[in-house]
């Protein structure tokens, strides 16, 4: 059986992409120390990453655009990433596992799992790629909009980012359709 794991991140933020990453790991092949991305430092991400795609019988990330979110919804548009990111893996995996309450419609059976990605290792593993992606991302994406501190806080909604919304006002990254942004814009507008 090749189960693929499954997760996200960028759900939150209020700019950039969000990302989806897919995973089927080797069973011949344990991966040391996986677990839930968000607990795991930055260094320990980047060395399981590397791990990640060089033990995997097969990996895939894929994003969905900030266009995308603002029109389908961050739910619907982190869906549709993981979507692109099980279509990617170049393997057809006989299930999917995701994190969370919450399914992509799939080819083949898909199971939601709360907490799965500090349960399942197959999660685990997306989970971390997802988020290394991401992260590298907004650092990218600092370059290219500064002022906002993107690479500090990825484009969360933290005091210094909302601060700098409302200096510099959205950035072409920025989802117009989350309520903060959408709030500045109307404002401006008045």
């Amino acid at each position: 059986m090749l189960t693929a794991g499954v997760d996200e991140a960028g759900r939150g933020p209020l700019a950039g992409p969000v990302a989806a990453a897919a995973v089927i790991l080797d069973p011949a092949r344990p991966i040391e120390g996986l677990g839930d991305s968000k607990r795991l430092s930055a260094a320990c991400r980047a060395r399981l990453e590397e791990e990640i795609k060089a033990g995997s019988l097969a990996w895939s990330l894929a994003w969905a655009t900030v266009a995308e979110i603002d029109t389908y919804n961050i739910l619907q548009a982190a869906l549709l990433a993981m979507q692109r990111a099980v279509a990617g893996l170049g393997v057809a995996p006989t299930e999917v596992l995701v994190d969370g309450n919450r399914c992509p419609t799939l080819a083949c059976p898909v199971r939601a799992v709360v907490g799965g990605d500090a349960s399942v290792a197959a999660i685990s593993a997306a989970s971390i790629l997802a988020k290394v992606a991401r992260d590298r991302e907004m650092r990218r994406l600092d370059g290219l909009y500064p002022g906002y501190g993107l690479a500090g806080h990825k484009g969360y909604p933290t005091a210094a980012h909302r601060a700098a919304l409302i200096r510099l006002g959205p950035s072409p990254i920025h989802r117009r359709s989350f309520r903060p942004v959408r709030e500045l814009l109307a404002a401006r507008r008045s």
